[in-house]
Protein backbone atom coordinates (compact mmCIF):
# COMPACT_ATOMS: atom_id res chain seq x y z
CA UNK A 1 0.00 0.00 0.00
CA UNK A 2 2.59 2.12 1.14
CA UNK A 3 4.79 1.43 -2.35
CA UNK A 4 0.97 2.56 -3.88
CA UNK A 5 0.73 5.74 -2.39
CA UNK A 6 4.31 6.75 -2.48
CA UNK A 7 4.49 5.97 -6.22
CA UNK A 8 1.07 7.90 -6.85
CA UNK A 9 2.94 11.02 -4.85
CA UNK A 10 5.51 10.55 -7.14
CA UNK A 11 3.45 10.84 -10.17
CA UNK A 12 1.49 13.80 -8.90
CA UNK A 13 4.97 15.46 -8.07
CA UNK A 14 6.38 14.92 -11.74
CA UNK A 15 2.81 15.57 -13.46
CA UNK A 16 3.01 18.90 -11.73
CA UNK A 17 6.92 19.37 -12.18
CA UNK A 18 5.86 18.58 -15.92
CA UNK A 19 2.81 21.50 -15.97
CA UNK A 20 4.77 23.92 -14.36
CA UNK A 21 7.68 23.98 -16.40
CA UNK A 22 5.30 24.22 -19.51
CA UNK A 23 3.77 27.31 -17.78
CA UNK A 24 3.96 30.66 -19.66
CA UNK A 25 4.30 33.63 -17.46
CA UNK A 26 4.01 37.11 -19.34
CA UNK A 27 3.94 40.86 -17.60
CA UNK A 28 1.60 43.07 -19.53
CA UNK A 29 3.36 46.67 -19.75
CA UNK A 30 0.97 49.37 -19.83
CA UNK A 31 1.07 52.96 -18.36
CA UNK A 32 -0.20 54.95 -15.42
CA UNK A 33 -3.67 54.59 -13.99
CA UNK A 34 -5.28 57.62 -14.87
CA UNK A 35 -4.60 56.81 -18.64
CA UNK A 36 -6.27 53.99 -20.90
CA UNK A 37 -3.34 51.47 -21.48
CA UNK A 38 -3.64 50.20 -18.19
CA UNK A 39 -7.59 49.39 -17.68
CA UNK A 40 -7.10 48.09 -21.29
CA UNK A 41 -3.97 45.74 -19.90
CA UNK A 42 -5.87 44.69 -16.85
CA UNK A 43 -8.83 43.25 -18.71
CA UNK A 44 -6.09 41.84 -21.32
CA UNK A 45 -4.56 40.48 -18.67
CA UNK A 46 -7.48 38.32 -17.14
CA UNK A 47 -8.34 37.47 -20.44
CA UNK A 48 -5.60 35.35 -21.28
CA UNK A 49 -5.18 33.43 -17.90
CA UNK A 50 -8.37 32.48 -18.27
CA UNK A 51 -8.64 31.56 -21.88
CA UNK A 52 -5.30 30.10 -22.92
CA UNK A 53 -4.64 26.95 -21.00
CA UNK A 54 -1.27 27.42 -18.92
CA UNK A 55 -0.26 30.71 -19.74
CA UNK A 56 -0.81 33.84 -16.62
CA UNK A 57 -0.41 37.05 -17.44
CA UNK A 58 -0.32 40.37 -15.40
CA UNK A 59 -1.09 43.96 -15.74
CA UNK A 60 1.97 46.22 -14.99
CA UNK A 61 1.54 49.70 -13.72
CA UNK A 62 4.59 51.76 -15.64
CA UNK A 63 5.73 54.91 -17.06
CA UNK A 64 3.97 54.20 -20.71
CA UNK A 65 5.94 53.23 -23.91
CA UNK A 66 9.32 54.13 -23.24
CA UNK A 67 9.08 52.35 -20.03
CA UNK A 68 7.55 49.48 -21.98
CA UNK A 69 9.95 49.06 -24.71
CA UNK A 70 12.89 49.50 -22.39
CA UNK A 71 10.98 46.40 -20.62
CA UNK A 72 10.85 44.55 -23.19
CA UNK A 73 14.86 44.89 -23.79
CA UNK A 74 15.83 43.45 -20.40
CA UNK A 75 14.82 39.83 -21.91
CA UNK A 76 12.30 39.48 -19.55
CA UNK A 77 8.72 37.83 -20.28
CA UNK A 78 7.26 41.14 -21.18
CA UNK A 79 4.65 42.56 -24.47
CA UNK A 80 3.56 45.77 -24.13
CA UNK A 81 0.86 48.60 -25.11
CA UNK A 82 3.29 51.15 -27.41
CA UNK A 83 3.07 54.22 -29.89
CA UNK A 84 4.15 53.64 -33.02
CA UNK A 85 6.49 56.51 -33.28
CA UNK A 86 8.26 55.48 -29.46
CA UNK A 87 8.45 51.91 -30.74
CA UNK A 88 10.12 52.90 -33.93
CA UNK A 89 12.78 54.92 -31.83
CA UNK A 90 13.18 51.53 -30.04
CA UNK A 91 13.95 49.75 -33.23
CA UNK A 92 16.36 52.11 -34.23
CA UNK A 93 18.02 53.04 -31.13
CA UNK A 94 17.19 56.44 -31.29
CA UNK A 95 16.42 59.24 -29.10
CA UNK A 96 15.47 57.83 -25.60
CA UNK A 97 17.41 54.00 -26.61
CA UNK A 98 20.76 55.73 -27.72
CA UNK A 99 22.63 52.72 -28.53
CA UNK A 100 19.86 49.94 -26.97
CA UNK A 101 18.00 49.14 -30.00
CA UNK A 102 15.38 46.63 -29.00
CA UNK A 103 14.06 43.81 -31.66
CA UNK A 104 10.55 44.01 -32.06
CA UNK A 105 7.43 42.90 -33.60
CA UNK A 106 3.71 43.84 -33.90
CA UNK A 107 0.81 42.10 -32.68
CA UNK A 108 -1.52 44.03 -33.50
CA UNK A 109 -2.87 47.52 -34.35
CA UNK A 110 -4.75 48.55 -31.03
CA UNK A 111 -6.48 52.34 -31.66
CA UNK A 112 -5.61 56.16 -32.27
CA UNK A 113 -4.27 57.76 -29.15
CA UNK A 114 -5.14 61.62 -29.40
CA UNK A 115 -2.68 64.31 -27.83
CA UNK A 116 -4.37 66.25 -25.23
CA UNK A 117 -3.01 69.83 -24.41
CA UNK A 118 -5.11 70.22 -21.67
CA UNK A 119 -5.39 73.68 -19.70
CA UNK A 120 -8.41 75.65 -17.70
CA UNK A 121 -10.35 79.22 -18.33
CA UNK A 122 -8.14 81.81 -16.51
CA UNK A 123 -4.31 80.69 -17.00
CA UNK A 124 -3.92 82.97 -20.67
CA UNK A 125 -3.34 80.21 -22.48
CA UNK A 126 -5.72 80.02 -25.94
CA UNK A 127 -2.96 78.78 -28.54
CA UNK A 128 0.60 76.76 -28.64
CA UNK A 129 2.60 80.28 -28.53
CA UNK A 130 0.78 80.93 -25.40
CA UNK A 131 2.82 77.87 -23.36
CA UNK A 132 5.81 80.82 -23.32
CA UNK A 133 6.68 81.42 -19.69
CA UNK A 134 4.20 79.17 -18.29
CA UNK A 135 4.44 76.12 -15.80
CA UNK A 136 3.74 72.77 -18.25
CA UNK A 137 3.64 68.93 -17.64
CA UNK A 138 5.19 67.24 -20.21
CA UNK A 139 4.49 63.50 -19.28
CA UNK A 140 6.32 61.02 -16.85
CA UNK A 141 10.07 60.11 -17.20
CA UNK A 142 10.06 57.18 -19.65
CA UNK A 143 6.83 58.17 -21.34
CA UNK A 144 5.65 58.39 -24.80
CA UNK A 145 3.71 61.23 -24.00
CA UNK A 146 7.49 63.07 -23.19
CA UNK A 147 8.82 62.46 -26.77
CA UNK A 148 5.83 63.41 -28.73
CA UNK A 149 5.28 66.24 -26.43
CA UNK A 150 8.74 67.53 -26.77
CA UNK A 151 8.35 67.33 -30.95
CA UNK A 152 5.46 68.98 -30.81
CA UNK A 153 7.01 71.97 -28.87
CA UNK A 154 9.86 72.34 -31.80
CA UNK A 155 7.33 71.57 -34.48
CA UNK A 156 5.56 74.67 -32.72
CA UNK A 157 8.86 76.87 -32.98
CA UNK A 158 8.63 76.77 -29.14
CA UNK A 159 12.06 75.45 -26.76
CA UNK A 160 11.13 72.97 -24.17
CA UNK A 161 13.88 74.33 -21.99
CA UNK A 162 14.08 77.90 -22.24
CA UNK A 163 10.58 78.91 -23.28
CA UNK A 164 8.50 77.44 -20.57
CA UNK A 165 8.91 76.05 -16.76
CA UNK A 166 8.50 71.71 -17.92
CA UNK A 167 7.25 69.48 -15.16
CA UNK A 168 7.42 65.51 -15.88
CA UNK A 169 4.01 64.52 -14.57
CA UNK A 170 1.88 61.41 -15.71
CA UNK A 171 -2.11 62.09 -16.35
CA UNK A 172 -3.55 61.72 -12.81
CA UNK A 173 -0.86 63.27 -11.29
CA UNK A 174 -0.94 66.59 -13.78
CA UNK A 175 -4.84 66.64 -12.92
CA UNK A 176 -3.79 67.09 -9.51
CA UNK A 177 -1.12 69.97 -10.03
CA UNK A 178 -3.86 71.59 -12.27
CA UNK A 179 -6.52 71.70 -9.71
CA UNK A 180 -4.31 73.17 -6.91
CA UNK A 181 -2.84 75.58 -9.21
CA UNK A 182 0.66 74.17 -9.91
CA UNK A 183 0.79 73.67 -13.46
CA UNK A 184 -0.77 76.00 -15.97
CA UNK A 185 -1.22 73.12 -18.53
CA UNK A 186 -0.42 69.92 -19.41
CA UNK A 187 0.33 67.24 -22.11
CA UNK A 188 -0.69 63.59 -22.22
CA UNK A 189 -1.64 61.34 -25.30
CA UNK A 190 -3.96 58.65 -24.66
CA UNK A 191 -7.61 57.40 -25.94
CA UNK A 192 -11.01 59.01 -25.98
CA UNK A 193 -12.27 59.30 -23.06
CA UNK A 194 -8.92 59.22 -20.55
CA UNK A 195 -10.45 59.34 -17.32
CA UNK A 196 -7.70 62.12 -15.82
CA UNK A 197 -9.03 64.80 -18.02
CA UNK A 198 -12.49 63.41 -17.36
CA UNK A 199 -11.82 64.16 -13.94
CA UNK A 200 -10.62 67.95 -14.44
CA UNK A 201 -13.27 68.49 -17.04
CA UNK A 202 -16.11 67.62 -14.11
CA UNK A 203 -13.93 69.48 -11.30
CA UNK A 204 -16.51 71.80 -9.93
CA UNK A 205 -15.97 75.62 -10.94
CA UNK A 206 -13.30 74.94 -13.65
CA UNK A 207 -13.28 75.15 -17.37
CA UNK A 208 -11.24 73.18 -19.19
CA UNK A 209 -9.74 74.48 -22.43
CA UNK A 210 -8.48 72.19 -24.59
CA UNK A 211 -5.29 74.01 -27.55
CA UNK A 212 -5.32 72.70 -30.69
CA UNK A 213 -2.35 71.88 -32.39
CA UNK A 214 -2.55 69.72 -35.12
CA UNK A 215 -0.58 72.85 -37.41
CA UNK A 216 2.40 70.76 -35.61
CA UNK A 217 1.59 68.06 -37.79
CA UNK A 218 3.25 68.24 -41.13
CA UNK A 219 6.39 69.25 -39.24
CA UNK A 220 6.85 66.78 -37.12
CA UNK A 221 6.32 64.47 -40.08
CA UNK A 222 8.46 66.23 -42.26
CA UNK A 223 11.55 65.04 -39.24
CA UNK A 224 10.10 62.13 -37.66
CA UNK A 225 8.26 60.09 -40.77
CA UNK A 226 4.79 60.31 -41.57
CA UNK A 227 3.75 58.39 -38.26
CA UNK A 228 1.75 61.66 -37.37
CA UNK A 229 -2.10 62.61 -38.40
CA UNK A 230 -4.16 65.62 -37.97
CA UNK A 231 -7.30 64.44 -35.97
CA UNK A 232 -9.65 66.03 -33.63
CA UNK A 233 -11.51 65.20 -30.48
CA UNK A 234 -15.25 66.20 -30.42
CA UNK A 235 -16.13 68.55 -28.42
CA UNK A 236 -18.54 66.14 -26.82
CA UNK A 237 -15.82 64.29 -25.05
CA UNK A 238 -15.24 66.34 -22.43
CA UNK A 239 -17.73 68.70 -19.81
CA UNK A 240 -17.06 71.88 -20.63
CA UNK A 241 -15.46 72.28 -24.45
CA UNK A 242 -16.47 75.12 -26.57
CA UNK A 243 -15.34 73.12 -29.44
CA UNK A 244 -14.13 70.43 -31.26
CA UNK A 245 -10.30 69.92 -30.37
CA UNK A 246 -7.86 69.81 -33.52
CA UNK A 247 -4.76 67.73 -32.43
CA UNK A 248 -2.51 65.45 -33.47
CA UNK A 249 -2.89 61.45 -33.08
CA UNK A 250 -0.08 58.55 -33.30
CA UNK A 251 -1.54 55.14 -33.55
CA UNK A 252 -0.85 52.46 -30.84
CA UNK A 253 0.35 49.05 -31.10
CA UNK A 254 0.63 45.48 -29.01
CA UNK A 255 4.99 44.72 -29.58
CA UNK A 256 6.32 41.53 -28.28
CA UNK A 257 10.09 40.61 -28.44
CA UNK A 258 11.22 39.56 -31.66
CA UNK A 259 11.72 36.00 -29.91
CA UNK A 260 8.53 35.68 -28.61
CA UNK A 261 7.57 32.43 -30.33
CA UNK A 262 4.86 31.83 -32.74
CA UNK A 263 2.16 30.09 -31.10
CA UNK A 264 2.19 32.50 -28.31
CA UNK A 265 1.77 35.67 -30.50
CA UNK A 266 -0.80 33.75 -32.27
CA UNK A 267 -2.57 33.02 -29.33
CA UNK A 268 -2.20 36.22 -28.17
CA UNK A 269 -3.94 38.41 -30.74
CA UNK A 270 -6.68 35.44 -31.07
CA UNK A 271 -7.89 35.62 -27.87
CA UNK A 272 -7.73 39.48 -28.25
CA UNK A 273 -10.36 39.09 -31.03
CA UNK A 274 -12.44 35.96 -29.48
CA UNK A 275 -12.54 38.09 -26.19
CA UNK A 276 -13.18 41.78 -27.47
CA UNK A 277 -16.13 41.97 -25.51
CA UNK A 278 -14.57 41.84 -22.84
CA UNK A 279 -11.93 44.12 -23.52
CA UNK A 280 -14.68 46.73 -24.27
CA UNK A 281 -16.19 46.53 -21.08
CA UNK A 282 -12.73 47.33 -19.21
CA UNK A 283 -12.94 50.62 -22.06
CA UNK A 284 -14.23 51.40 -24.90
CA UNK A 285 -11.43 52.03 -27.29
CA UNK A 286 -11.70 48.68 -27.66
CA UNK A 287 -14.56 48.95 -30.05
CA UNK A 288 -11.48 50.31 -32.50
CA UNK A 289 -9.21 46.62 -32.08
CA UNK A 290 -10.48 45.64 -35.78
CA UNK A 291 -9.02 43.57 -38.16
CA UNK A 292 -9.66 45.70 -41.11
CA UNK A 293 -7.02 48.32 -39.47
CA UNK A 294 -4.34 45.81 -38.80
CA UNK A 295 -1.92 46.74 -42.17
CA UNK A 296 1.61 47.20 -42.33
CA UNK A 297 1.08 51.19 -43.47
CA UNK A 298 -0.69 51.17 -40.01
CA UNK A 299 2.47 50.50 -38.05
CA UNK A 300 6.18 50.74 -38.51
CA UNK A 301 7.20 47.65 -36.89
CA UNK A 302 6.82 44.55 -38.88
CA UNK A 303 4.24 42.16 -37.53
CA UNK A 304 5.16 38.94 -35.85
CA UNK A 305 4.75 35.61 -37.82
CA UNK A 306 2.56 34.01 -35.10
CA UNK A 307 0.24 37.43 -36.04
CA UNK A 308 0.70 37.21 -39.46
CA UNK A 309 -0.62 33.69 -39.49
CA UNK A 310 -3.89 34.82 -37.42
CA UNK A 311 -4.72 37.49 -39.25
CA UNK A 312 -4.36 35.19 -42.65
CA UNK A 313 -6.71 32.67 -41.62
CA UNK A 314 -8.79 35.82 -41.30
CA UNK A 315 -8.60 37.05 -45.01
CA UNK A 316 -6.07 39.45 -43.85
CA UNK A 317 -2.28 39.19 -45.98
CA UNK A 318 0.54 41.54 -44.07
CA UNK A 319 3.53 39.88 -46.09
Amino acid sequence: MKSISTALGMFVAAALLSAGAHAQNYSIATGGTGGVYYPLGGALAAALTKYIPGFQATAEVTGGSVDNLKLIGTGKPYFAFAMADASLDAVRGEDKFKGAKVPLKTLMVLYPNRMHLVSVEGKGINKMADLKGKRISTGSPGSATEVMAFRIIEAAGLDKDKDMKRERLGAAESTNAMKDGKIDAYFFVAGLPTSAVTDLANTPGTKIKMIDHAETVAAMNKKYGNLYVEDTIPKDMYRGMDSDNKQATVMNILVAPEAMDDKTAYNIVKTIFDKRADLIAAHKEAENFKLENQKTSASPIPFHPGAIKYFAEKGIKLQ
